[in-house]
C-alpha cells in the first residue's frame, strides 16, 4: 500500500521556509528558484489538504497547522540526516555512540579524556549533544546520557538504568585577589563577600553555610548563572565566590586563576551517572564506552573534593 508521505524535496522546502519565514531565503539555502519552492509548497498543501502558509504584506507566515507540522518535520528531517550520516560512517567500519550530556561535565571532564578513548578504541566515535533534564530515549537518537541529579531524580527516570560514576561534592572557589593575601577564608568571612549563584542549585550556598553553622543572610543573593562554566568564569573575573564541584574547575585551579577559598567541602546530594535505556541487548559502541568510562573514573580517582 502506498504510504501517505510527501516528497522529501517538499518537506525540505517546508522546513527551510518555516525557519526563514521566507520563500526567497529558503530558495537561496536550497539552491532552488523562489518559484520552485513556491510550487513545492503548493503541491504539499494540496497533498495534505491544509493551508500551511498565508501571505502577508511582509512575505509569508505559517498558519497554526503549518507551524505544528513544520516543527514535526524539522525533527524528522534532522533524525533522517543523522541516520544517513551514521550509515555513511559505518562504511569505514566505525562505531558511533550518540551521547547526551550535561554541558559542563561534558566539556570539563569527559572531552579532555576522549583522546584516551580514541587511543584504546580507535573505531569508536562519540557524538555529543547537551541535555540537562531527563527525556524519553525513544524520542531521541541517543544511546545513553551523562546526567547529574539526586538519586531520587535518577530513580524516577522511567525506562532506564543508571551506572553511578561520581558523587558531587562542592567547595568555595574565588579569584586570588579576594583572599587579600590569606591562605583561606573562614565561613564567616565568606558570608560577607559577593556570592555567585547557580540558578540550577538555588539553595547551594544556604546549605553550605548551614553545614558550617554560620548564619548568612545573603546566602540567596548574588548574580545568577545557569551553567557551572559561567559561574566559574564569573569567579575568575573577581565577581565573587563560586560554590562548584572541584572537578569542573581543575584547569582554573591549576593555572592559578581560581583558588580554594575554604577547604570546607559539602556533599551536594547529587551524583554523576551514565543513564541507558532498559533493553535486553546493548549496542556494541555503548558497551565499549561503558567499559572505558568506568576505567577512566577509576584511574582518574576524582572524588569531587578538595
Amino acid at each position: 500500500m502506498r504510504r501517505k508521505i510527501p516528497s522529501l524535496q517538499a518537506l525540505a522546502c517546508l522546513e527551510a521556509a518555516a525557519r526563514h519565514q521566507s520563500y526567497t531565503r529558503a530558495a537561496q539555502e536550497l539552491a532552488l528558484t523562489q518559484g520552485a519552492v513556491s510550487r513545492q509548497l503548493t503541491a504539499l498543501e494540496d497533498f495534505v489538504g491544509v493551508a500551511l502558509f498565508k501571505r502577508t504584506r511582509h512575505g509569508v507566515t505559517l498558519t497554526e497547522r503549518g507551524r505544528d507540522y513544520a516543527a514535526q518535520v524539522a525533527v524528522r528531517l534532522q533524525a533522517l540526516e543523522q541516520d544517513t550520516l551514521d550509515v555513511m560512517s559505518h562504511q569505514s567500519g566505525a562505531l558511533n555512540l550518540p551521547l547526551a550530556a550535561v554541558p559542563t561535565f561534558a566539556t570539563r571532564w569527559l572531552i579532555p579524556r576522549l583522546p584516551d578513548l580514541k587511543r584504546h578504541q580507535p573505531e569508536l566515535t562519540v557524538h555529543l549533544e547537551t541535555r540537562t533534564r531527563p527525556f524519553m530515549f525513544a524520542d531521541t537518537p541517543f544511546d545513553a546520557a551523562l546526567y547529574a541529579g539526586t538519586p531520587e531524580q535518577v530513580a524516577q527516570w522511567a525506562g532506564t538504568r543508571a551506572i553511578k560514576l561520581l558523587d558531587e561534592v562542592v567547595l568555595p572557589v574565588c579569584a586570588p585577589s579576594l583572599l587579600q593575601g590569606a591562605s583561606s577564608l573562614s565561613p564567616e568571612a565568606i558570608a560577607g563577600l559577593p556570592l555567585l549563584q547557580q540558578s540550577t542549585r538555588p539553595d547551594a550556598w544556604r546549605q553550605w553555610f548551614e553545614a558550617q553553622g554560620v548564619a548568612a543572610t545573603q546566602a540567596l543573593s548574588g548574580a545568577r548563572f545557569e551553567l557551572f562554566s559561567m559561574t566559574a568564569a564569573a569567579a575568575v573575573h573577581g565577581m565573587g565566590l563560586a560554590l562548584v564541584p572541584r572537578l569542573l574547575v581543575e584547569d582554573e585551579l591549576a593555572r592559578g586563576e581560581l583558588v580554594v577559598a575554604s577547604p570546607q567541602a559539602l556533599a551536594s546530594g547529587r551524583v554523576y551517572v551514565l543513564v541507558c535505556p532498559e533493553r535486553d541487548d546493548q549496542p556494541p559502541a555503548l558497551q565499549m564506552f561503558v567499559d572505558w568510562l568506568l576505567q577512566a573514573v577509576q584511574v582518574a580517582n576524582t572524588p569531587i573534593s578538595p
